[in-house]
């Protein structure tokens, strides 16, 4: 999938459109806390696009108020990246971008919910996260969990269920929250079909929010799974590798209990 068929899969309405790139400055002013994070927008941002604005007056659909957060509009900017600049001494490569970092900047830098288009050398990735008003600063808005970031696939078609499930029209039209969770279940649903080899959108709230619950739960217990395997390789008593063992076992009965809700 490119950049260009991506953006074409969100079908925004040229009512919405903006269109303009935005100075990378403004990230680093706003959103790189620590002078790497300066350097790793500085070094790695080729451009930011400013796609579009979704706001009551441009897609028709109300803004969203209540005491923990305040969506009066959806921005989707665009932002590509070039590779991470080559290491000193010999045999240097050129490194990755880390997207996930690179992603939160840029949400962080936002005062407004982001639907992040993200191309970077090493593939293509699409990036929300919700916001909320800071508990301890009155008017400050910060970000309302981990951002979800997810590495689309470079053979993705047109035509994937996932693809088409992007349209800014098939999200709910309720409010710009609700338009916002419905892209943001898009990306849970892609990320429960890298578990289960197959993407199914959920039809109610309910069903999204044990889907989001069953694949925290898959995250978690593969990394307890990776996590007691290299204590087992290391373990030379052989009680202490049967009791690994058998908790391995009973992790592995979790997990795949877990992937049956996905």
């Amino acid at each position: 999938m490119t950049l260009e068929s991506l953006i074409s899969a969100l079908a925004l309405p040229t009512s919405c459109r903006v269109d303009q790139r935005v100075p990378k400055k403004l990230l680093v002013e706003n959103g790189a806390p620590t002078p790497a994070d300066k350097r790793l927008i500085n070094d790695c941002v080729d451009e930011v696009q400013w796609l579009a604005a979704l706001k009551p007056n441009t897609v028709g659909v109300a803004e969203y108020r209540d005491d923990e957060r305040e969506y009066l509009e959806v921005a989707v900017l665009c932002v590509t990246a070039r590779p991470a600049p080559q290491a000193d001494g010999a045999g240097a490569v050129a490194r990755h971008v880390n997207t996930t970092r690179l992603a939160e900047l840029v949400h962080r830098a936002v005062p407004y919910p982001v639907l992040l288009l993200l191309a970077a050398p090493q593939g293509l990735f699409l990036s929300l996260a919700h916001k909320r008003w800071a508990q301890n600063e009155a008017g400050k808005v910060v970000l309302d969990g981990e951002p979800a970031t997810v590495d689309l696939a470079l053979d993705l078609s047109a035509d994937h269920p996932f693809v088409r499930a992007l349209a800014l029209a098939r999200q709910p039209q309720a409010s710009l929250l609700a338009l916002y969770q419905g892209w943001a279940d898009c990306l849970t649903a892609w990320q429960a079909a890298e578990v289960t080899g197959r993407f199914t959108t959920t039809t109610t709230p309910a069903q999204a929010a044990a889907r989001r619950e069953a694949l925290r739960t898959c995250q978690r217990l593969e990394l307890e799974s990776t996590r007691l395997r290299a204590l087992a390789a290391k373990e030379k008593q052989m009680a202490k590798q049967v009791d690994l063992n058998l908790a391995l076992k009973r992790i592995s009965a979790e997990l795949a209990s877990a992937r049956e809700q996905l």
